[in-house]
């Protein structure tokens, strides 16, 4: 994913944490903040310690990553969210973490 649509500075985590719009289900956590004078969407990803070690942390974010580029066209534009990794999701296939992911943008209402 570009740069451009990627939240990555600390502040703008902090900004869409304080919302508190936040929806799960057993794998992720996804906060949600609407946007409306931004031309696209941004995403945030997090996966703590209790996940894993750092190899299967950053397989987790590249599962996470190749399954919201293939939603991409599904997202709806103008919002930032964060998606947060529950223990567990190592041990998933990229199709479970695709299907995990797009239950939550469902219930989150990201997804058309």
């Amino acid at each position: 994913m570009r740069k451009a649509y990627r939240v990555k500075k600390e502040l703008d985590f902090q900004r869409v944490y304080q919302t508190r719009n936040s929806y799960a289900n057993r794998k992720f956590i996804v906060y949600v903040l609407a946007k409306p004078e931004q031309k696209h969407f941004r995403v945030g990803i997090s996966v703590g310690k209790k996940v894993g070690n750092a190899v299967h942390r950053n397989a987790v974010k590249r599962k996470i990553r190749a399954s919201i580029q293939a939603m991409q066209a599904e997202i709806v534009a103008q919002q930032d969210f964060i998606v947060i990794a529950r223990p567990g999701v190592s041990d998933l296939s990229s199709q479970e973490v695709y299907s995990n992911l797009k239950h939550v943008f469902a219930l989150a209402g990201i997804t058309n």
